[in-house]
């Protein structure tokens, strides 16, 4: 949710709407420091202060003991059932809602190492007794949890290290003196047990394995931009008033080639919708799991064993060490607002914390310098005609806007501040909810007494509790004005300079032997660097996304002097140019790429009116475009068809589907089958038969029957998917690449070795273009390469 709930914004509408005219006329024209200076004082505390306050009792983001013991006890009953990387989540959420230090959050971490050490995650497993220990695990229940340590061990192969654990095991339990219960005789049996095994292998130690390492990866050629940086030496930054600042290829690139490696300079994780209760009075905690679950709110790994902030119950890392930096950087002061941030959205989230990055220092140099006159960032379309005008721009990139004196453009704070905000361009609605947002951001901070930490001007040591508040008036400071006109212009930066990182997840249980990934958005983040591309719908590039670091990788040959061109969202060969265009409006701008052009200016339906076309339901022939009706291409049938009926059919035929997948969810994999089928019998009537809706129903059999183990009918399904995935994104795109690599694991695992080791190189190829040949999916690739070459010849020379 980038934007405030939608609560917050009907308020501000509200609020908007009963303004003096005379006061909405000069708030609509100001510049962003006459807007907060006006604006400032219209956060009133009884009514929309009061009404903000509210909707946050909705983002439970504080520590709830009785949630702690609901996830608890849902753990409990998940890890009876054997569901153990389930339960193990269930007690990480137990874990983020205890208070720190407490038995029962060691009774968490214990819970958790169990399913770990089921799970076959050893060192994992290793570091929650450690946490369990740490925290007063509870002396009774220690001897079994110190022998988990021990045979974690053993699986390791530290025997000594084994054998000392089980020492203390042998000592705790004399001290304990002597018990005949049925639990004593069993740790007792236990240890004996663990004390052969470790004999055992003392005496015959497994031979030492040959050192095989990863697989050989390609290495990246790589010489990096004298002037920008970590751009590729093949890039040039250039500038002019049409189209600002531009990366172009200063000499001619090959398709996979690594152009940018950028560390974003800010991040936050889209925390997932069910995060927001509907109503204050809920007691039902969600045991769904989303982002801010599954993954570091630092460096965006994913989790399997978080480490909870010890100051609110939202945030979770994955190790103690991110949890420090986060906690130094920037979440010591964003912990007590964890309710109010989740209601303000991720765009306010990514503000507050590029400023508190940045450090107030060079937050106030940049807005002061943004106010005079001679540097006024404000209009920057005039700055950009400016220098566009310069005889020596092109010459280098000294004066470009972003770039520091000696004329690089850096992935700083003030190639961020540089960014355009469009501020004349949004809506004044729009500015204003932004604007209040902001003003009740610093607010909170002020009154929780956290200024001091937000400009940087007390140590670490006295953060542990925030000050009561020195201020009684709501006024805000001069300096915390300048943080929120920092913000302000960051949050409508954010609209058009937003980047989303995206990762690659399962989709489904993702227990099967085929694993399906989808990507899916995970975080929200300022590039600066990336930010300089400029828009294609048909993009010469692709990006990809390790943590918090994206990589641009050419997806086709460059051309010294070309254009590098990144695609802000709706691609050709997804959505009609009518439609890209709208969707890109958000931009402020008018697309005018080339295949915009093309489409614009010729005859020719698109690719996608054409295979996403709508068929006679009569005769089946292609249907004419038209506004409201529709009419058969077939003379002799010439049959008419509102645009709306057949619309709600493939809505309709749409719910169908997902019904189907919730059956195959439940592991009801027949029932799943012959409602599939069906809705492809169904589709047939009335879709085109290269819509891609119908290659996704042949993927969604080919998942059911790989499910089923039916490998032969899996792959035909999903070859059948392939062609029409072609046809809309071409041979060589990234969904064939993904296609091709479920592809692959069926006739791997149905056995089919030369197709399976055909398939394989193609995805390889493929997939290395766009993802860099040390992606997981391309290590997938090659382990299953490796695995089908080393089969005896006689099995290969059959299949």
């Amino acid at each position: 949710m980038a934007l405030p709930v939608e609560e917050w914004r009907l308020c501000t509408a509200r609020r908007w709407a009963a303004l003096e005219p005379a006061l909405r006329e000069r708030l609509a024209t100001a510049s962003l420091h006459d807007m907060l200076r006006l604006g400032c004082g219209l956060l009133r505390p009884e009514a929309e202060a009061a009404a903000l306050r509210r909707l946050c009792r909705r983002a439970r983001a504080a520590k709830e003991p009785a949630a702690a013991g609901f996830y608890r006890e849902e753990g409990n009953r998940l890890f009876g059932r054997r569901h153990y990387g389930a339960a193990a989540r269930l007690y990480s959420q137990a874990a983020s809602h205890e208070l720190p230090g407490s038995p029962e959050v060691s009774v968490c971490f214990a819970n958790r190492s169990a399913a770990l050490f089921h799970l076959g995650r050893f060192e994992v497993c290793l570091e929650d007794i450690a946490r369990a220990e740490s925290h007063g695990y509870p002396d009774r229940l220690l001897p079994k949890v110190l022998l988990r340590k021990a045979e974690c061990l053993l699986c390791l192969g530290r025997l000594q290290d084994a054998a000392d654990a089980l020492s203390v095991v042998e000592n705790k339990i004399a001290m304990d003196g002597i018990m005949t219960s049925p639990t004593h005789q069993t740790l007792l049996k236990k240890l004996s047990q663990l004390k052969i095994k470790i004999h055992e292998k003392e005496s015959c130690p497994e031979p030492a394995q040959e050192a095989c390492g990863d697989i050989q990866r390609k290495l990246e050629i790589w010489e990096e931009n004298d002037s920008i940086s970590g751009a590729s030496s093949s890039l040039s930054l250039n500038f002019d008033r049409e189209r600002g600042r531009h990366l172009v290829a200063a000499q001619d690139i090959l398709p996979g080639q690594s152009l940018l490696k950028e560390e974003a300079f800010v991040s936050v994780l889209c925390p997932g919708e069910s995060r927001l209760l509907q109503d204050s009075s809920e007691t039902v905690w969600d045991t769904r799991a989303t982002n801010a679950d599954l993954y570091c709110h630092r460096c965006l790994r994913q989790l399997l064993a978080s480490v909870p902030c010890r100051g609110c119950s939202y945030a979770k890392y994955c190790s103690q060490n991110c949890a420090d930096v986060a906690w130094e950087q920037y979440h010591r002061t964003e912990c007590s607002l964890g309710a109010l941030l989740l209601t303000l959205g991720v765009f306010c989230h990514v503000a507050l914390r590029t400023v508190l990055l940045a450090g107030f220092a060079e937050v106030s140099r940049l807005v002061e310098w943004s106010h005079d006159g001679d540097k006024d960032l404000h209009n920057a379309e005039a700055r950009c005609k400016h220098l566009s005008e310069a005889p020596d721009t092109r010459a280098g990139t000294r004066g470009i806007p972003g770039c520091n004196d000696d004329g690089q453009y850096q992935s700083s704070y003030q190639a961020v501040f540089n960014l355009l905000p469009h501020a004349e361009k949004h809506s004044p609605e729009h500015k204003f909810l932004c604007m209040l947002s902001v003003v009740a951001i610093c607010k909170q901070l002020q009154e929780a007494g956290l200024e001091a930490a937000v400009l940087n001007r007390e140590s670490s040591e006295k953060w542990s509790k925030p000050k009561a508040c020195e201020k009684t008036s709501g006024e805000l400071s001069p300096e915390l004005k300048t943080m929120a006109e920092a913000m302000l212009r960051h949050v409508l930066q954010l609209q058009c300079n937003a980047q989303a990182i995206t990762v690659m997840q399962e989709s489904g249980s993702g227990d099967g032997a085929v694993v399906d990934k989808k990507p899916v958005r995970l975080a929200t983040a300022f590039f600066p660097v990336l930010s300089l591309l400029n828009h294609s719908c048909c993009p010469n590039i692709s990006v990809s996304f390790s943590g918090t670091a994206a990589t641009v990788r050419a997806s086709q040959p460059i051309a010294s002097g070309q254009e590098i061109f990144h695609c802000y969202g709706p691609h050709r060969c997804r959505t009609r140019v009518a439609e890209r265009q709208q969707l890109l409006s958000q931009y402020f701008f008018e697309c005018r790429c080339q295949a915009c052009l093309d489409e614009l200016e010729s005859d020719v339906k698109s690719v996608v009116s054409m295979r996403n076309s709508f068929c006679c339901p009569s005769c089946r022939a292609p249907m004419q475009v038209g506004e409201d009706m529709l009419c058969c291409s077939n003379e002799a049938c010439a049959i008419s068809v509102s645009r709306e009926s057949l619309s709600r059919r493939l809505r309709d035929l749409q719910q169908q589907i997902k019904k189907a997948l919730e059956l195959l969810r439940d592991r009801k994999a027949d029932q799943a089958i012959k409602m599939l089928l069906k809705c492809q019998m169904d589709a047939g009537k009335f879709l085109s038969p290269e819509h891609l809706l119908m290659g996704e129903m042949e993927d969604h059999l080919a998942q059911v029957y790989a499910t089923l183990g039916k490998w032969q009918e899996a792959a035909r399904h999903l070859e059948r998917s392939i062609e029409i995935v072609e046809m809309h994104h071409g041979p060589s795109s990234v969904e064939i690449g993904h296609e091709l690599f479920k592809l692959a694991q069926i006739l791997f695992n149905g056995f089919a070795v030369s197709e399976a080791l055909s398939t394989i190189q193609r995805a390889e190829e493929i997939l290395s273009v766009h993802c860099g040949p040390q992606s997981t999916q391309i290590q997938e690739l090659q382990e299953m390469k490796t695995c089908l070459l080393e089969l005896p010849r006689s099995i290969l020379q059959r299949t």
